[in-house]
């Protein structure tokens, strides 16, 4: 259906609830003239008249009836639709979606969001844990939050937060029967928990830092999983070690249930950002958001 038809359509329905051209014009913004040229061409395309004209009225035809009775409520309902998408260009409102790890959401993420739905009450915010990497358009998502070295390419990218420190942790159970490691290489004898990111992408290559030089080590272990939160409580039940951000697991260091080894190979990356297609920043709920986290940055700790 091409543009004038929709107009036509539009035109009338608008004619026969005022039942009067020169009002239906004036409703719709156009001329009189201009609206009876539209209903004429919708008349010649369908190749029936749709209205009955007098110098005192104007009421629709058998045809024109039959046609409305089956046209228009789909026609009401592409109205209402047209009004509520409209909506969106005014204000932040709608659902956003985000697509977050789920080792962060707790202590990073979740009290941005608390803050960002106290300040916009009309957008609701779903947030999707998840660990592996995504493409965010094809699975409807607004933005994601990952680390810069495996952000999608193509996208636009805000910093939340970093550097981020990346250390080698486990349970002084598991030490107490392993042995700590104190070279990189002593990890190829131990049971390393590793992570699943996705179908093709197997987290088994730690990166590591020192002195300048940056090195992989290629390990192995009895158990693969692809949630941060579950090979976290393995390490913590003492069943290997667990490469992971330091800020992830400090609590834990600090209440004495992991041990960080091997601190002085220990990388960094540049952080965690908010990435995004360049379209759908003009979104004002992600406009919104983006504006929010930037606000929130700016604030002194």
């Amino acid at each position: 259906m091409n543009h004038n038809q929709l107009d036509g359509l539009l035109a009338l329905k608008v004619v026969a609830e005022k039942r009067n051209f020169t009002a239906a014009a004036g409703e719709l913004g156009i001329s009189p003239s201009a609206m009876s040229q539209v209903i004429k061409q919708l008349e010649l395309r369908i190749g029936v008249a749709l209205l009955s004209r007098t110098t005192r009225t104007t009421a629709l035809t058998e045809a024109g009836a039959r046609f409305l009775k089956r046209a228009g409520p789909a026609m009401d309902e592409l109205l209402s639709a047209l009004n509520e998408v409209g909506s969106y260009a005014e204000k932040p409102s709608g659902l956003l979606r985000l697509n977050v790890p789920r080792g962060i959401y707790p202590l990073e993420i979740a009290p941005l969001v608390k803050s960002f739905l106290k300040k916009y009450p009309e957008v609701t915010v779903e947030v999707y844990l998840e660990d592996e990497t995504t493409n965010l358009v094809e699975r409807g998502f607004d933005a994601g939050i990952r680390l810069s070295d495996i952000l999608e390419q193509d996208m636009v990218a805000t910093k939340l937060f970093g550097p981020v420190r990346f250390i080698t942790a486990g349970a002084p159970k598991y030490f107490e029967r392993h042995g700590r490691p104190k070279h990189l290489k002593d990890l190829l004898k131990h049971n390393c928990l590793i992570a699943r990111l996705g179908p093709n992408f197997l987290y088994d290559r730690w990166e590591f830092e020192h002195r300048g030089a940056e090195f992989q080590v290629h390990v192995k272990g009895s158990l693969i999983l692809n949630d941060s939160l579950m090979i976290k409580k393995a390490a913590l039940d003492g069943q290997g070690i667990i490469y992971t951000t330091e800020g992830s697991v400090a609590d834990r260091v600090k209440a004495g249930k992991l041990e960080v080894v091997l601190a002085p190979f220990a990388a960094v990356s540049t952080g965690f950002y908010l990435y995004y297609p360049r379209a759908a920043q003009v979104q004002p709920k992600l406009r919104a958001f983006i504006e929010h986290v930037k606000e929130v940055k700016r604030k002194p700790v």
